[in-house]
């Protein structure tokens, strides 16, 4: 046992069992990992079994570790954001990290005399209240117009304490002549007011708009008793934005209490997480982080971090937590809900489904802004799921076209790094099938394309695509066993009706998410097979029933109308041809007899 060996052991085994954060550091004393743990011994001595880890990236990790640290906290829960913090502060190199760097908006209630409402980027530790963070500031604008248009609030930065006031320090500004501020400064709205409608905004932003309903109402009744009916009508004003503004959101079911819901989607080292807020059965607020996965790969942890990244920005979650499956951190006096039927599952599989497209938009911005990597994303993605050595940076792609066995011809596509390359497409006239035989003819073109790479020595590609299900692919498997290639090129095969993928030796096809970047990759080989195999074999169609038309006149035999065709390259145009011409591809006699049709 080497010195450092020794120095981790007695580490290990002095650890407390309570819960608590542990730090990995390297030799240059950095923190390279961050965990959370409900008894620090046994969870940091599963690190150090006898038998090394098998996930590569653990292995790695714990070659690299030099000291352990710890930290003892009173909970389970306190464990939990107390790592979430660590985490987003230290950025160890071996833990999940957010993938997003931005610092979204928030909306801020000023803890000052007469609280100001506005935007902000930046949370102060001043005793102010903090609603967001929004990852739309189109939502937040709307909101705040919404709460404005609400409740006229004063934008100014002046200190209105009740001596200024009374000393009558301040004089209206233009917010006041316009209707956008009733003017505190000066005395014109009493603090007992102000206070109203900053408990109004407060439960508007906590999306509780039928509280906010009802005191509008009870003022509008008021004033209409005191015969203010100008004021009346702009409190009723007031009620129809409100109701346009609930109008924009999306109701569940009245019936649903405060529910917060949780998903996540893992797509091989990212995985996109969403999270709903409903409120009276409506969803107020949706969000969607990226994560880029490292160590803790298990979904279950994944989720608990999450859940404490959410915790640590809204600042508090409801009683009720809808989840596709238990995190391995439950938070205390919290009921957790894994939904089989009924309102709650639509809530789940509305969140996943945002999680969805939010990973499909952030993959068109990839290929639009940064389409190396996008390449590289897909290739990646391809080698892990249809289980490569190596990513397919060249494949191809066969496809056979013909009707009832006539005119039979078969196509091959090139893809190299997930691109079309078209100057090494290739088509196969069939020579030795007769008849309509799919099987026989993709081995013979499966056997004519790989002879000629491996007499020409040319490179083979990583992946094969084969058009069709389990017999098609037999057949080229079978080319390539005779050719001694079975076991240096991946063979797959994908059947058109269900979008099976299937393997050699597996009876049962792979299905993918419709969604899914490799799918879409073997689907646009296909397809591109087809296009270019259905071109052609329309071409050869197309010139096998023109000649034959040119033949049925007397004296000119099928090399006669190849040749007329060859020069004037259709019958219309051979049709308008000069004597002349016509004399010098097919001679005199023919000419004529063309000339007098």
């Amino acid at each position: 046992m080497t010195k450092k060996d020794l120095r981790l052991a007695t580490i290990r085994d002095n650890l407390p069992h309570y819960p608590g954060v542990y730090h990995f550091l390297d030799a240059g004393g950095v923190v390279i990992y961050v965990g959370k743990a409900k008894d620090l011994r046994k969870r940091v001595a599963q690190y150090f079994k006898p038998q090394p880890p098998e996930n590569t990236k653990l292995k790695l990790l714990v070659s690299k570790i030099a000291d352990i640290q710890y930290t003892v906290v009173p909970t389970e829960s306190d464990a939990l954001l107390l790592e979430n913090n660590l985490i987003k502060e230290l950025q160890p190199r071996y833990n999940v990290l957010l993938k997003d760097g931005k610092t979204y908006p928030w909306i801020c209630i000023k803890k000052e005399a007469f609280p100001r409402v506005f935007p902000t980027r930046q949370r102060v530790k001043d005793g102010s209240e903090y609603y967001g963070p929004y990852t739309s500031a189109n939502m937040m604008k709307v909101l705040l117009d919404l709460i404005h248009q609400l409740y006229p609030l004063r934008t100014c930065g002046f200190s209105l304490t009740p001596e200024a006031i009374a000393k009558k320090k301040y004089r209206p500004c233009l917010d006041f002549h316009i209707g956008q501020c009733k003017a505190p400064c000066t005395g014109q709205q009493t603090a007992r007011e102000y206070t109203q409608n900053i408990d109004g905004i407060r439960a508007i932003i906590k999306g509780n708009l039928s509280e906010v309903r009802r005191l509008l109402q009870q003022y509008m009744q008021q004033a209409a008793d005191r015969y203010e009916f100008e004021e009346a009508q702009k409190i009723k004003e007031r009620l129809a934005m409100l109701e346009r503004y609930q109008s924009k959101s999306v109701i569940v079911n009245d019936s649903l209490s405060d529910i917060d819901v949780f998903s996540i989607l893992v797509d091989g080292n990212d995985a996109y997480c969403n999270f709903l807020r409903v409120v009276q059965g409506a969803v107020i607020w949706l969000q969607t982080l990226e994560l880029r996965l490292g160590i803790e790969e298990e979904r279950e942890a994944l989720l608990s971090y999450f859940i404490a990244e959410i915790l640590n920005r809204v600042g508090n979650l409801s009683k009720q937590l809808i989840v596709p499956f238990l995190p391995d951190q439950e938070l205390p006096d919290t009921e957790y809900i894994i939904p089989q039927r009924g309102d709650k599952l639509k809530l789940l599989q509305l969140s996943e489904r945002n999680g969805r497209l939010y990973k499909i938009e952030k993959l068109k911005q990839l290929e639009k802004l940064h389409p190396e990597r996008h390449l590289a994303h897909v290739m990646t993605a391809a080698q892990r799921d249809l289980h490569l050595s190596e990513p397919p940076v060249y494949i191809e792609c066969f496809d056979n076209s013909n009707i009832q066995g006539a005119f039979p011809v078969s196509s091959c596509v090139v893809f190299r790094n997930a691109r079309p390359s078209k100057k090494d497409y290739r088509h196969f006239n069939i020579q030795t099938v007769k008849g309509p035989d799919d099987f026989a003819t993709m081995f013979e073109v499966v056997t004519r394309r790989y002879s000629r790479l491996i007499e020409e020595r040319l490179p083979l590609p990583q992946l094969v695509v084969i058009d069709g299900g389990k017999g098609q692919l037999h057949a080229a498997f079978e080319a390539l066993t005779a050719l001694g290639l079975e076991t240096k090129i991946t063979l797959v095969g994908l059947a058109k009706r269900l979008e099976e993928i299937y393997f050699v030796g597996d009876s049962v096809p792979l299905y993918l998410d419709k969604n899914s970047t490799t799918l879409r990759l073997l689907m646009q080989l296909r397809d591109e097979a087809h296009r270019f195999g259905i071109t052609h074999h329309r071409s050869r169609r197309s010139k096998a029933l023109t000649a034959s038309h040119l033949t049925t006149i007397d004296g000119i035999g099928e090399k006669t109308a190849q040749k007329l065709l060859i020069a004037f390259k259709s019958v219309a145009r051979i049709r308008t041809a000069s004597l002349e011409e016509l004399q010098a591809v097919a001679g005199k006699k023919i000419a004529e007899k063309l000339k007098n049709l």
